[in-house]
């Protein structure tokens, strides 16, 4: 089989604003969506990517953060839960979000070269269907929580730069919209919403 890697869309692109739908097991060539979602992410040295960033606007992410298991500053526990950290996560939703507010770093393949402080809160429950459509409930902490809620976000329309203060948005708001005229270098595909394709 053939896995493409697909070109990420840039932000300002209508597809990141919208509410994703829910897709049920007959979605058409579903396997070689999530096939090439994963080949796109990591391409791209993504830990995760969701529909919205390929253009879909379906309920389904990947993620694969298994390399922060490496991180020695984490606790015994992070460690635990980001060393198989790598799954298909379709229809999640979630049940509760718990803990204190934390900040780190964050950044986004549809938003290259913006590494911002986003505030989450430190624990997330949900349920979600697997790539057989099996029913699951987890809960993640710290950075698993967090690359969830991100990618979850996206699902809702909701980009990491919505959660910065207003004074951080129009800080950025000058290299957003360079983004999104594509004058940027990134090192991977990408597909620009106010480029006209000739």
């Amino acid at each position: 089989k053939v896995f493409m890697i697909l070109p990420v869309v840039a932000y300002g692109d209508p597809v990141l604003r919208k509410v994703a739908k829910e897709i049920g097991p007959d979605y058409p060539k579903l396997e070689e969506l999530i096939a090439n979602m994963k080949q796109t992410m990591y391409n791209a040295n993504g830990v995760g990517i969701a529909a919205p960033q390929i253009g879909k606007s379906v309920r389904i992410f990947v993620i694969d953060a298994t390399p922060f298991a490496e991180d020695e500053d984490l606790t015994e526990l992070e460690r635990e839960q980001l060393k198989d950290f790598n799954k298909v996560f379709i229809n999640p939703k979630i049940l509760s979000e718990e803990g204190d507010e934390w900040a780190f770093n964050e950044g986004c393949l549809s938003i290259p070269d913006i590494r911002e402080d986003v505030f989450r809160q430190e624990e997330v429950t949900f349920e979600y269907l697997d790539e057989k459509f099996e029913k699951h409930t987890n809960t993640l902490t710290g950075i698993a929580a967090r690359v969830f809620q991100h990618e979850y976000d996206h699902l809702e329309g909701i980009l990491f730069t919505d959660k910065l203060s207003s004074l951080k948005k129009r800080i950025l708001k000058k290299k957003l919209e360079k983004i999104s005229l594509g004058k940027i270098e990134a090192d991977y595909r990408m597909r620009f919403p106010k480029i006209k394709n000739k």
